[in-house]
């Protein structure tokens, strides 16, 4: 079997599932003329949209649509790329694929489009991850934070820092080419200065990824506590819309109650789980097994209890069986029976106290900020960036390496060794050192067709 190529004509379907009223094959290789040819009669004009009749082996119609032709190197590959326009069915959009396929294209694999366009120069490697952060965005934050990236923003910061340290290369290991000549105090003064104002930009941006990541990955919260304190009528409040049965009788929810939503931006799954307690009923006993699953996948687990009775010795042993990673919030429901004034007693990780009504809506509000806290988001953050994990890792390197560079500032073989080691990681992020694996790893989970 044949490993596919970089240099292979490739064809996927880029547009998604299902049905609807226009679908987009695209087409992306070296010389399209020619399959243009075959299968429109002729190749369109570069750059403008043509009607055009997509026709089989045999010269009977495909479908009838629009046909767009960028010529190389004016297109987001890099290659000439063809897009074909048609109508959305699955049925006729795999007719049509499977003529290109017959052309001489294969099919794409995922995220091959964007991979070429990297290995093309068009974009770089974050601003690659920008295109699939932008597709994956569940909220207006989060896409236009992904638009930021996409645009290179982050990238010209990168490269920013990269400059910064090629200046400081260059002074520090100029005194290593020629140590007969004697370097000027000031110009290590210059250096230190130098070095101590890129460690400081270096961490606000760090600080401003992983906000980015924030908007990207959100915040899995658990809700979970005995049986009829007010779970359903908690995740229905939060979510502004009746989404849980929500009775006087324990036990009513049997299984998790998913949604998701957003608070300032920041995307919130708030799974309502069947109360947990001792139950000989088979269903509920599944529910219950159910919601430990959903506990040890959660960030934040919210434990309501009845303010009326406050945390009982159910509520502590259940405390008790929480992952050691788990940040717990003890949410008092139901101050409008107990009497108690709604307020959040913000403390440590593991020391969150809020006292709401679900009916009411009392303290709601400072209960969700006191999720994007917990979330590690700020609103007066700024423009952020959609930093992935490799990226804030990468940084972090660096941001190491530039520490230590100051501990090595009068021992000058080690200070140029680290601001090498701060470079490379920084080039990392970009793509302009790169392994193959990794751009395996990062293109495969792209969706096919970008």
């Amino acid at each position: 079997m044949a490993t596919p190529s970089d240099t292979d004509v490739i064809a996927a379907i880029a547009t998604g599932q299902g049905r609807a009223g226009i679908g987009i094959v695209r087409v992306s290789g070296k010389n399209l003329r020619g399959l243009a040819a075959q299968l429109l009669g002729a190749a369109p004009a570069a750059r403008t949209a043509a009607r055009a009749v997509f026709r089989s082996a045999a010269g009977e119609p495909i479908d009838d649509g629009i046909a767009l032709f960028f010529p190389a190197p004016a297109s987001y590959t890099g290659e000439d790329v063809l897009e074909l326009q048609g109508h959305g069915g699955p049925v006729v959009l795999q007719m049509l694929l499977r003529r290109c396929v017959q052309l001489g294209a294969r099919l794409a694999e995922p995220g091959e489009f964007s991979r070429r366009a990297f290995l093309n120069d068009k974009l770089d490697l974050a601003q690659a991850e920008g295109v699939a952060d932008l597709i994956d965005a569940a909220t207006e934050a989060a896409a236009r934070c992904a638009l930021r990236s996409l645009r290179g923003e982050f990238s010209e910061v990168v490269r920013g820092f990269a400059a910064q340290l090629v200046e400081l290369r260059a002074l520090v290991e100029a005194t290593l080419d020629f140590p007969e000549e004697e370097v000027d105090p000031l110009d290590r003064e210059d250096a230190g200065r130098r070095l101590a104002r890129l460690a400081a930009e270096l961490h606000r941006s760090l600080a401003l990824g992983r906000q980015g990541t924030v908007l990207r990955n959100g915040l899995q919260v658990v809700l979970a506590g005995q049986p009829n304190v007010g779970k359903s009528s908690l995740l229905n409040r939060l979510a502004g819309e009746d989404l849980a049965i929500v009775t006087a009788i324990p036990g009513t929810t049997r299984d998790a109650v998913r949604q998701t939503i957003q608070i300032e931006g920041v995307p919130m799954s708030i799974i309502d789980t069947a109360g947990l307690r001792d139950t000989e009923d088979a269903v509920e006993a599944i529910g219950i097994a159910r919601t430990w699953d959903a506990i040890a996948l959660a960030d934040v687990l919210l434990l309501v209890v009845d303010a009326r009775e406050g945390v009982t010795a159910t509520d502590r042993a259940i405390v008790e069986r929480l992952p050691q990673k788990l940040r717990p919030v003890t949410v008092f429901n139901k101050v409008d029976l107990s009497g108690d004034a709604a307020r959040v007693d913000e403390g440590s990780e593991h020391a969150w106290r809020a006292h709401v009504s679900a009916k009411t809506g009392a303290g709601i509000e400072g209960l969700r900020k006191a999720l994007l806290s917990l979330a590690g988001w700020h609103p007066d953050g700024g423009d952020v960036y959609m930093a992935r994990e490799r990226h804030l890792v990468a940084l972090a390197k660096v941001a190491a390496a530039l520490e230590r560079a100051a501990q090595s500032a009068t021992r000058t073989e080690l200070l140029a060794e680290e601001l090498r080691l701060a470079q490379r990681e920084l080039d990392s992020i970009t793509g302009e050192v790169s392994a193959d694996d990794l751009l395996g790893e990062i293109f495969a989970r792209f969706c096919v067709g970008k």
